[in-house]
């Protein structure tokens, strides 16, 4: 049973009150950020909730068992606040969302309504929608591994055992030109095989995009430089000039584990499961099924 403040329960009861709603956000880079929907800043459990620009929550309903309810919060950028370089950089991902409600004429009577995850967030006009999720919503993640062809661990990680900034694996270079928001020409100090970076990702290291990364779908020699084609358009272009550094990509088969990166060890696939063409196919006198391996 939850127990409810008594400075608040009987401030609710009267016929007028002064109540606002707060959020405080614990981020996973652990920085913690609070807002209020009131005109002022407001100072309570060891949190200072900023009066941003704009913000609004939506109805919140709860309802009984294990359904994932949610809600929504809305507001304007504010440089003070939440900045929309921050929001295109991804640092409020999955951030841990405890919403109060409070007496602003006397903060120390509040009530925490509810903890939730932070999801989608849409941008729109300067100002953003995000969805706030109950916590009951990770029940409906699958969890464990799969049973399939292609691997299963990320290219770099401690299951796939690739040291990714190896120069044979990476490579460092400049932006020569920006040829639309998703394809931009690079000079890089060394060469690769056409499409070496597909499925692989771009970092930039200096210039209006430093620090973040975006998938790369194709790359290939185009006159004295080599084109990158990205999966997604940019939020915004870079500086000719600007410094970025390139990852090879893997497309998870098992004969590119072995042949572009001799991991064929460590491959977390099971290349041996019998997929859609095993089964629409039919027996002749020319398969040989003697129980030898199919990979090597």
């Amino acid at each position: 049973m939850r127990t409810i403040n008594e400075a608040l329960s009987s401030h609710i009861a009267n016929d007028s009150t002064t109540i606002c709603f707060c959020w405080r956000l614990s981020l996973e880079d652990g920085g913690v950020l609070g807002f209020t929907e009131h005109d002022r800043n407001l100072t309570f459990d060891g949190t200072t909730f900023q009066a941003a620009s704009g913000f609004a929550a939506s109805a919140l309903q709860s309802d009984g068992g294990l359904g994932a309810d949610t809600s929504e919060v809305a507001g304007g950028f504010s440089s003070d606040a939440i900045s929309e370089e921050d929001l295109i950089a991804g640092r409020y991902e999955g951030a841990r969302v405890e919403y109060f409600v409070v007496n602003w004429q006397e903060p120390s009577a509040f009530q925490l309504l509810s903890v939730q995850e932070l999801g989608d967030i849409r941008r729109e006009a300067g100002a953003f929608h995000a969805e706030l999720r109950s916590l009951s919503h990770r029940l409906s993640q699958a969890k464990g591994r799969s049973f399939a062809r292609r691997c299963d661990a990320k290219l770099g990680d401690q299951r796939c055992g690739i040291d990714t900034n190896s120069p044979d694996y990476s490579a460092s270079g400049t932006i020569a030109e920006v040829l639309a928001d998703n394809r931009l020409l690079l000079t890089l100090g060394q060469s690769f095989d056409e499409n070496f970076f597909a499925y692989g990702t771009m970092t930039f290291t200096s210039g209006l995009l430093s620090g973040q990364s975006v998938d790369v779908e194709a790359n290939r020699v185009f006159g004295s430089g080599v084109k990158f084609d990205l999966w997604l358009p940019l939020t915004a272009l870079p500086e000719v000039g600007a410094g970025v550094t390139v990852y090879a990509g893997c497309n998870k088969a098992f004969s590119t584990c072995k042949a572009k990166f001799a991991n064929q060890v460590n491959f977390r696939g099971f290349p041996h499961v019998p997929g859609a063409d095993f089964a629409y196919s039919y027996v002749d006198g020319e398969s040989l099924h003697d129980g030898s391996p199919l990979f090597s």
